[in-house]
């Protein structure tokens, strides 16, 4: 079921990542992406956009929301047709939108969500609200024909990444498993440079990247990032 599976990337605002936080000496305006995927089997959603936050964390990051509706609707579709939510992770620039879509199932994995109800995690009342249907997954699934939760820890211990397969190959939807594309790139050169027995030292990767490279992508997105990452030999 690959041909009429389609990935369209919905412009959900942004936010500025203070320079501490950077790496750098500026600055950062990053964009907030959320993912809609047509399958034969529904309208799948990964990740909802920003809510509000405290007024801590609305200051440190100036956030410029985009209504999720409004982006649904510049895809030619609406709250109503969504059915099937997954997010990466359930921080608030991830799960702001999730109380728009009640009782849509909602697919986490069980450690992110045990997380997300510990204090200092993120914002409660953006994971326990009127209507959500959490669907608690423990590690890898295929969720639809051709559509797979892969977790990939490291951001969060629970996050996740979605896999879909398309008739012109695999897509990655990674989430914040990685900042950036090219960060993404640096990691799959290293994996690759192991695997070709390169002499130490080399820069480590997580083990959960084998698992996305044997889906055999030929384009990786990112939640906070509108560069993709493509393999150098494909298109």
């Amino acid at each position: 079921m690959t041909g009429d599976t389609a990935v369209r990337r919905l412009d959900l605002g942004y936010f500025v990542r203070p320079a501490e936080e950077t790496g750098g000496a500026a600055p950062r305006v990053e964009p907030v992406l959320g993912y809609l995927v047509r399958h034969p089997e529904g309208l799948l959603l990964f990740d909802t956009g920003m809510g509000v936050a405290d007024p801590g964390t609305e200051a440190h990051y100036r956030p410029r929301r985009r209504d999720l509706a409004a982006a649904l609707a510049a895809a030619g579709t609406a709250l109503a047709d969504v059915s099937l939510v997954v997010n990466c992770h359930l921080h608030f620039d991830h799960c702001g939108g999730n109380a728009l879509l009640a009782r849509t199932p909602i697919l986490v994995q069980d450690t992110e969500l045990a997380a997300a109800r510990r204090d200092g995690y993120t914002v409660p009342e953006l994971v326990d609200f009127p209507g959500a249907a959490y669907r608690e997954l423990s590690g890898e699934a295929e969720i639809w024909p051709g559509v797979w939760v892969v977790p990939t820890p490291g951001h969060t211990d629970g996050h996740q990444s979605l896999v879909v397969r398309q008739a012109d190959g695999t897509a990655v939807l990674a989430g914040q498993s990685h900042d950036t594309a090219s960060g993404f790139a640096a990691d799959e050169l290293a994996r690759r440079a192991r695997q070709d027995g390169a002499a130490e030292p080399l820069p480590h990767h997580r083990p959960w990247l084998d698992r996305l490279c044997a889906f055999d992508p030929r384009r990786v997105l990112f939640a906070h990032d509108c560069s993709v990452w493509e393999p150098a030999d494909g298109a």
